[in-house]
């Protein structure tokens, strides 16, 4: 009796170990999301930021206000300068005039001293004096119309002056560029915030990946696209099965990180995979993952 029971144990560790071997997964990682830091764009006081971890923000949301009032006070200040710039139109355009008045009374005087000239009533000199005025005159009209464009010049740089204002206003509002889940906050109302600094973290979790190092020898097995099984915990000894793509494939092998496996398997060069996968609420970042080649 004992020589049947003896054989029979060692069939079902065999049978038992294969089952564990056929059923054991390709590959290991954990599960990321995409994040994009939100930063300021303006330095100032925060006036308002309705922002909380955990909380679905719509993209182009406005999501709080960084204080203004330094920039409409500039603003006020630019549009001042540019109306006392203004003012040197007017004085230019009354020069021009008078000048112009002097040139035409001028150009009488030598078509006169001309029609002397014919008669022998005038010398050429009278005519060389009020030529040399006349051209004095072009000169000086010359030169006053030139004021006119660099005051025009002027102008367009206050112009661009209030539109950069205008600008570091509109970037005041905290705008949300992506739809997804805040996942951390990094700033609170009443802080003064300096240009670039982080202000929240948002991701979108309907879709995660889980990024997974799979060994030279399973890569011709697997291609972009590919969809493969993904097993996550379900209780203490059951997985539950999700359905991930094959999104990404790293051409450049690499030492496994320390957080995969034994140390056997650790020193192993690997290649990092990233599978896409529908979240349904259950998937969280960091949280652990394992694939299946279908």
């Amino acid at each position: 009796m004992k020589n049947i029971i003896i054989p029979l144990l060692a069939i079902s560790v065999f049978i038992a170990s294969c089952t564990k071997k056929d059923n054991r997964s390709d590959a290991y990682g954990n599960f990321e999301a995409v994040e994009t830091i939100v930063s300021a764009e303006a330095s100032g006081k925060i006036l308002q930021f309705n922002v909380e971890e955990g909380q679905k923000l719509e993209q182009d949301a406005i999501v709080g206000c960084i204080d203004t009032v330094q920039l409409h006070l500039k603003k006020l200040q630019i549009a001042e300068q540019k109306k006392t710039v203004g003012t040197k139109f007017k004085s230019i355009s009354t020069q021009v005039a008078v000048l112009e008045e002097q040139k035409r009374v001028n150009l009488r005087e030598k078509a006169r001293i001309e029609r002397l000239i014919k008669d022998d009533a005038a010398t050429g000199k009278q005519l060389d004096d009020i030529n040399g005025v006349i051209d004095v005159i072009n000169r000086q009209i010359a030169s006053v119309k030139s004021q006119d464009e660099t005051t025009r010049q002027e102008m367009k740089g206050y112009d661009a002056q209030a539109d950069q204002i205008i600008d570091q206003i509109s970037k005041s509002n905290i705008v949300n560029p992506v739809s997804g889940t805040v996942v951390l906050k990094l700033a609170e109302t009443s802080e003064v915030v300096t240009f670039g600094k982080p202000l929240y973290k948002i991701a979108d979790l309907s879709e995660m990946e889980l990024r997974v190092y799979i060994s030279g020898a399973q890569l011709p097995e697997i291609k972009l696209g590919q969809k493969v099984k993904v097993l996550i915990d379900n209780g203490a000894n059951d997985f539950r099965s999700l359905e991930g793509v094959i999104s990404w494939i790293s051409d450049k092998a690499e030492f496994t990180p320390k957080i995969i496996q034994t140390k056997e398997e650790r020193v192993n060069l690997v290649y990092a995979v990233k599978v896409k996968v529908k979240n349904d609420g259950s998937l969280k970042i960091g949280m652990p993952g394992e694939i299946i080649f279908k």
